[in-house]
């Protein structure tokens, strides 16, 4: 269906909603594979998404009708291959620039890409790219936020939703509007090449920058400063006169809901 309520110039303007899919990143592959004719910026939102994933295969949990879990095309062929990370940081800061209008400064990216309030989990993105060559011929961007949902299963670690923090139901529909917008916005910041504009915001938002905290790599349990993102992506950490840097997966953040 096409859609007329979104503000932006092309993410979203082609909406289309499924009452049940596996996982709309899955769905907006295949349309892709399928040499479908897929305009950049088209959206698929599923109001109940059976099989959502996280990072490397963790499970998304998603009360249907109640949180926003959809998959955004986008066509970064600017972009080189080596500076993926680059999509990432646009697609968390137009994130948080949206949802910081909503809730306040409570907002947060925990890298490398899940968003929180405070220290609860509200919501998470996929990025997984389809490469050709070098370059970045498609990327679909795979966002999960919890809006309206009031209760979680017990193994979903530490989350939060808009309502549980307002006190009140929040219109998804509005909240999709206002995300696409501010994604674009970022977007065609780093369309641009305004970059290092969009890496300090980044930082600015990024969760435990420049503050000491506890980590664990391996076996090592450490109290360490967050100082940076790589331009691969990899975390930049300082502890006792050392600076490491880690890939997703060999550092884990340690706090109270951990």
């Amino acid at each position: 269906m096409q859609n007329n309520t979104f503000s932006g110039l092309f993410v979203g303007q082609h909406l289309v909603t499924i009452t049940e899919v596996g996982s709309t990143n899955n769905f907006l592959k295949e349309m892709v594979a399928n040499s479908t004719p897929v305009s950049e910026g088209t959206v698929i939102m599923a109001e109940s998404q059976t099989a959502g994933r996280g990072q490397q295969n963790n499970k998304w949990n998603s009360e249907p009708g109640k949180n926003l879990t959809f998959s955004i095309l986008l066509k970064p062929v600017f972009l080189q291959l080596q500076h993926q990370f680059d999509l990432n940081v646009a697609i968390s800061v137009g994130i948080v620039n949206c949802l910081q209008n909503v809730l306040g400064n409570g907002l947060k990216v925990k890298w490398p890409n899940d968003i929180y309030f405070d220290d609860r989990k509200l919501g998470g993105v996929l990025i997984e790219n389809l490469v050709q060559g070098q370059r970045i011929n498609n990327a679909v961007i795979g966002i999960g936020i919890n809006v309206n949902q009031e209760e979680f299963p017990e193994w979903v670690p530490n989350p939060v939703s808009v309502r549980q923090i307002l006190q009140k139901d929040y219109d998804l529909q509005a909240l999709l509007s206002d995300l696409c917008a501010a994604i674009e916005a970022a977007y065609l910041m780093l369309r641009a090449g305004n970059f290092e504009h969009l890496k300090a915001l980044y930082l600015q938002n990024l969760y435990w920058y420049n503050s000491p905290h506890l980590f664990k790599a391996g076996n090592e349990v450490f109290e360490g400063t967050i100082t940076g993102v790589e331009k691969n992506g990899q975390l930049s950490v300082s502890f006792g006169g050392l600076t490491r840097l880690y890939n997703f997966k060999e550092i884990e953040f340690l706090n109270k809901h951990t």
